[in-house]
């Protein structure tokens, strides 16, 4: 019962700390959006030069996506996962399994509030 109610507690911890980077990230640029990232996933110097052009490169994307008010929670939700799909077999290359999966927890967080802006609210 012990562990169990830790391995909860972890998971919350864990769900808190994705929400809140993400609402970090998701008003950076791109070199921030590493800063950030660097320090959540303890990155390499090798992996933040591997990194820096890929989120160079989806930044403006992902803005205009969220930027966009003709776009519905849904809609902008089902564009940034397309734009996520896109970079993350390259992300997946540079990042250790444990960064991989702190790396889609946030993405899933940004996602999840690019709906709630939009609706007030989960939709």
């Amino acid at each position: 019962m012990k562990n169990r109610m830790r391995f909860v507690l972890v998971g919350l911890i864990c769900c808190t700390v994705s929400f809140v980077l993400a609402n970090k990230l998701a008003a950076q640029t791109p070199v921030q959006k590493l800063q950030q990232l660097s320090q959540t996933l303890n990155l390499s110097a090798q992996q933040k030069g591997e990194l820096l052009p890929i989120l160079e490169q989806e930044g403006p994307k992902l803005k205009a996506i969220k930027d966009n008010p003709n776009l519905t929670g849904r809609e902008k939700a089902m564009q940034l996962r397309a734009i996520h799909q896109q970079t993350d077999p390259q992300v997946k290359g540079i990042l250790s399994p444990q960064q991989y999966e702190e790396w889609k927890n946030i993405r899933h967080q940004e996602v999840e509030q690019a709906i709630q802006r939009k609706t007030g609210g989960p939709e």
